[in-house]
C-alpha cells in the first residue's frame, strides 16, 4: 500500500511511499481510508519529524477487517475514526474504542473533518462548564476547531465574541452564530465570564485581562508559535482573582464524542467548516498552506475520489 511519509523539508514536508500494510492489534479495525483531515499542529511536528514519525489521526472510510477480540464494527461499516497515529495513508489500524459508524447522510469527506477539531471542541466547551447565558471570548477563532466551539457554543446559549484575521473568515463565524466578531483583541469588550485562549504570545495577557473578576481563561493553545510572558503587577491590575487553565484534549476512548458529533451532524446541529478539499498526492502542498494559514477551517484530503 502507500502512505505519506515525512521528509523533513519545509516545502515538501511528506511524499507518498510504499510501505507494508498494518496489522491491527485484536482490539483494531483495519480501515480502508477514504478521507483524512490534517491539522495545524501536525505541521509542526513535520518541521522536525521524529524517526519513525507517522502521522494522521483523523480518519473515515471502510472497515474491511473486523477486530479479532469482537468489539467495535463488523466488515463494511463506514465509519469515522480518531486512531493514536498512521492516518495519512490507503489503511489504516484504528482501536475499536476509537471509532463511530456514520450513516449514509454523511461524506467521508465531511466526516474525516470531525475527530481531532470536533473532540477538542466538545471537551474544551465541557471544561468551560455551563456556557447557557454566559459572555465567551474565542480567540483563533478561523480554525476547525473554532468554528466548531462557535457554533456549539452559540447552540448552547452562549454570547460569544470571536476574534479572527479578516472579515472574510469572520463572516461565516456569524453565520454560525457569533454575537460579535473583532479582527483585534483590543477591540473585543469584556468583561467575559470565560476565555478560550489559543493563540499564545502577547494575546494571552490582553485576553485575560478582560475577564470578569472571578472568571476563567482555558488556554489550549499557542498557534502564534510565541510563548505568553504574564507580569504578576499587571495582573494586579487585572480581574481580581482570574484563573488561568491549561486544556489538551487527548485521552481515549473517542468513540463516545464521535458518535455525539456524527449525530449532531446527522441532525443539522453541527456543519464541518472545510476550507479546502484536495486528492491526497496534494497532501505537501495543502500542509504548506495550513502552516501560512492560508485555509479557512479544516482541510480534507480524499483516497481514490471519495466524496
Amino acid at each position: 500500500m502507500k502512505r505519506l511519509i515525512p521528509t523533513g523539508e519545509p516545502a515538501r514536508p511528506v511524499e507518498l511511499r510504499a510501505d507494508p500494510q498494518p496489522f491491527p492489534a485484536p482490539d483494531e479495525a483495519l480501515v480502508r481510508v477514504e478521507a483524512f483531515s490534517v491539522n495545524r499542529g501536525e505541521t509542526f511536528l513535520l518541521e522536525d519529524p521524529a524517526p519513525g514519525l507517522r502521522p494522521g489521526k483523523d480518519v473515515a472510510g471502510l472497515v474491511v477487517q473486523a477486530a479479532a477480540d469482537g468489539s467495535g464494527p463488523a466488515a463494511g461499516t463506514r465509519v469515522v475514526g480518531h486512531p493514536p497515529a498512521a492516518g495519512w495513508a490507503e489503511y489504516a489500524a484504528v482501536p475499536t474504542h476509537s471509532l463511530a459508524a456514520l450513516p449514509e447522510s454523511i461524506g467521508a469527506v465531511a466526516a474525516a473533518a470531525l475527530p481531532l477539531a470536533g473532540i477538542t471542541a466538545l471537551r474544551l466547551l465541557r471544561a468551560a462548564g455551563a456556557v447557557t447565558g454566559r459572555r465567551l471570548l474565542l480567540t483563533g477563532a478561523s480554525g476547525g476547531v473554532g468554528h466548531y466551539v462557535t457554533e456549539l457554543a452559540a447552540g448552547a446559549g452562549a454570547e460569544l465574541t470571536a476574534v479572527t484575521a479578516t472579515s472574510e473568515r469572520g463572516a461565516r463565524l456569524a453565520e454560525l452564530g457569533a454575537a460579535r466578531v473583532v479582527h483585534d483583541l483590543a477591540d473585543a469588550t469584556g468583561p467575559f465570564d470565560t476565555v478560550l485562549e489559543s493563540t499564545g504570545g502577547a494575546a494571552l495577557p490582553a485576553a485575560l485581562a478582560r475577564l470578569r473578576p472571578g472568571g476563567t481563561l482555558i488556554w489550549f493553545g499557542q498557534a502564534g508559535g510565541r510563548s505568553a510572558v504574564l507580569d504578576f503587577f499587571s495582573l494586579l491590575d487585572g480581574p481580581e482573582n482570574a484563573r488561568i487553565r491549561h486544556f489538551h484534549y487527548a485521552g481515549a476512548p473517542y468513540g463516545d464524542d464521535l458518535a455525539t458529533l456524527v449525530g449532531l451532524v446527522a441532525t443539522g446541529r453541527l456543519h464541518p467548516e472545510i476550507g479546502r478539499t484536495a486528492d491526497w498526492s496534494d497532501t505537501a502542498a495543502v500542509l504548506v498552506d495550513l502552516r501560512e494559514r492560508r485555509i479557512r477551517g479544516n482541510a480534507v484530503l480524499t483516497v481514490g475520489g471519495a466524496r
